[in-house]
């Protein structure tokens, strides 16, 4: 037992709606015979609360106390068994590179005290006094994490009262001016049609979509082919969300330059 964070559940306040346990890369939240959230396991649990985010009653947090440490290895057998080969490799605290995954379902553990830091959501402060005298290319206008379509969470807090860009994961690299001219006071989500696995693509952006007052939806691809999927992937969202928002599409090129 080891003095750790990890999630607690208030039981008058679950209704039972399940996003938890959708939501939780590891599996550690299941509904008990009451439809209530309860840990499956306390070492399924990376106590990092991703589960937070889309709870709508507030039963979960995230607190301090005497626990079995989190079992990255256990974790992904659990994840591996239950939701198959491609959910157990967002589980946090593993290595699923080729060479540790030939004995199949046995990755590395590369755990770091909370496992692994990188899918939480949080928004990031910006001090325009900290830019002064830096060159445009320096300032950064990110002002949330994660960004990655698979990692978002629709219910994010900082996804309301906002304008959203939807880029293609190329057009940061092509566009040199990208955070100044299209990202600058929105918050962003990236995918990329032709590598990733996109499918629930379309209804995520939709629950984005009809969770939060977005007040301007821009599409940012690349003028290659396989990028106008993205635009149409935004198109099917905005159709089954039932809101009436008018999408901008912002077309760049290979050479940097914006084509529309």
């Amino acid at each position: 037992m080891v003095k750790r964070k990890i999630i607690e559940i208030d039981r008058d306040k679950c209704d039972g709606c399940g996003l938890c346990t959708d939501v939780c890369a590891e599996g550690a939240l299941v509904l008990d015979e009451e439809n209530k959230a309860v840990l499956a396991k306390e070492i399924y649990c990376d106590g990092m609360g991703a589960c937070l985010d889309v709870c709508p009653t507030g039963a979960l947090k995230i607190v301090e106390k005497e626990s079995e440490e989190y079992d990255p290895k256990t974790t992904y057998q659990h994840v591996l068994k239950n939701r198959g080969e491609e959910a157990a490799e967002h589980v946090h605290g593993i290595d699923t590179k080729e060479d540790s995954k030939k004995g199949r379902g046995q990755p590395e553990a590369c755990l770091t005290p909370m496992g692994c830091p990188g899918s939480v959501a949080r928004e990031i402060d910006r001090n325009p006094a900290a830019s002064a005298g830096r060159s445009v290319s320096g300032a950064s206008e990110l002002s949330q994490w994660p960004i990655q379509l698979h990692l978002v969470s629709p219910y994010a807090p900082y996804f309301n009262e906002t304008d959203l860009l939807i880029a293609a994961d190329c057009t940061a690299f092509a566009l040199g001016s990208f955070h100044q001219d299209l990202l600058k006071e929105k918050k962003l989500v990236i995918a990329c049609p032709k590598l990733d696995e996109t499918t629930g693509y379309v209804e995520k952006i939709a629950e984005i979509l009809k969770n939060n007052t977005v007040y301007s939806l821009t599409v940012a691809i690349m003028t290659v082919p396989c990028c106008s999927g993205l635009y149409s992937i935004v198109q099917k969202a905005v159709e089954l969300s039932g809101t009436k928002i008018n999408i901008k599409k912002v077309v760049i090129g290979i050479d940097g330059q914006m084509v529309s």
